[in-house]
């Protein structure tokens, strides 16, 4: 269990950041533009890197591909989880308003917009977090190749 400490404190930390981003947006009015939520990408490749970088800090020569990419994902469903249950009291309880202007802008015709939204917000989450922890490990995993 002690191996998943970092990870999950890097994954409170990014998801702190993108409530905070969120929070950010909606203070400027831009939260119902879906374009702004690229820059969540960032964030979580942020912290998905760091977690990375200190994860190999501190196994040294134990770092290996596996316990990478266990720290890259673990950050990575972590922040996402949370961030999609703040998503979910933001649109139902802070502000009931927000996905009927965000589906003015996008969709009339769906009846369950509430539904989809949340499932959009965390399968992009975790699609970002898998392909992000893939991309890092490339540049964190020991070689195999012999030195010439």
């Amino acid at each position: 269990m002690k191996r998943f400490t970092l990870p999950f404190r890097f994954g409170l930390v990014t998801s702190a950041c993108l409530i905070a981003y969120f929070l950010l947006l909606a203070l400027l009015g831009k939260h119902t533009n879906v374009f702004f939520s690229l820059f969540n990408g960032v964030i979580t490749g942020f912290g998905i890197y760091e977690t990375l970088k200190y994860t190999k800090l501190r196994q040294a020569a134990r770092f290996n591909y596996t316990s990478g990419f266990q720290a890259g994902i673990i950050t990575g469903a972590v922040a996402t989880i949370l961030f999609t249950f703040f998503f979910a009291l933001y649109a139902t309880e802070l502000n009931p308003d927000f996905l009927r202007r965000l589906s003015e802008t996008w969709s009339k015709d769906y009846n369950n917009f509430e539904a989809i939204v949340f499932f959009t917000v965390a399968v992009m989450g975790f699609a970002t977090t898998i392909v992000l922890t893939l991309t890092f490990m490339q540049l964190f995993k020991t070689s195999n190749n012999p030195k010439k």
